[in-house]
């Protein structure tokens, strides 16, 4: 059996990431100065397509293997740029532990799709786990395939887990968080997704847009 390839469009009539030639064909046939490449893997295809055609077209080596990105946190982290179209989540606590609430925005212009909190005796990794939990659940909810950006590397990796590795210890001020954990960890455990988590690279681009700023 043929592997499958992925086609992405840069320039071309309808710009996109296309399953097949013949897809990819129509966008370009005619086109001034097309841009196009093909990928043998998705999720590469839909980060290059990201990226734009500067760091694949007209190369004389082979464009990176996806492992040797290593991860989606990675991914972010080597783009030259934020995807604007993305929705970002960011949470603040006051205190270790102490109150906690996250919330997340519209990357381009910082608009606030949701925020939930505070909640008592909580911390920051708690906060930013849910907070990536309730994105992927309002994206999945809307249909969008925009990418999700979280500036905490724990959170990604506890999402990609399904489970919250907080050592913080359940008791009466903190069990509606703990109610919260819960829900996250089950929503995780009963659904799939295929939104991109990236890592916001603070260093290169600044504070991510969700941040509180109570630094």
């Amino acid at each position: 059996m043929a592997k499958s390839k992925f086609y992405v469009v840069w320039n071309g009539h309808n710009p996109g990431v296309y399953t097949d030639w013949n897809s990819c064909k129509a966008q370009i046939a005619g086109y001034p100065d097309a841009k196009y490449k093909s990928f043998e893997d998705e999720e590469l295809a839909n980060v290059a397509y990201k990226r734009g055609y500067e760091g694949y077209v007209g190369q004389s080596g082979k464009v990176r293997k996806l492992g040797e990105l290593r991860s989606l946190a990675d991914i972010g982290r080597n783009a030259s740029k934020p995807v604007l179209e993305s929705l970002a989540v960011d949470a603040a606590c006051s205190g270790n532990p102490g109150r906690v609430e996250y919330r997340g925005v519209y990357t381009r212009n910082g608009n606030e799709i949701f925020r939930i909190g505070p909640f008592e005796c909580g911390t920051n990794n708690i906060g930013e786990f849910l907070a990536l939990v309730h994105g992927l659940a309002l994206l999945k909810q809307k249909n969008s395939n925009v990418p999700l950006y979280s500036d905490s590397v724990n959170a990604i990796s506890w999402v990609k887990q399904k489970k919250c590795k907080t050592k913080l210890e359940r008791n009466s001020r903190n069990a509606q968080l703990f109610v919260l954990i819960e829900r996250a960890e089950k929503w995780l455990a009963e659904n799939s997704y295929t939104t991109q988590i990236l890592k916001w690279d603070t260093k290169s681009w600044g504070e991510i847009p969700a941040d509180f700023g109570r630094k």
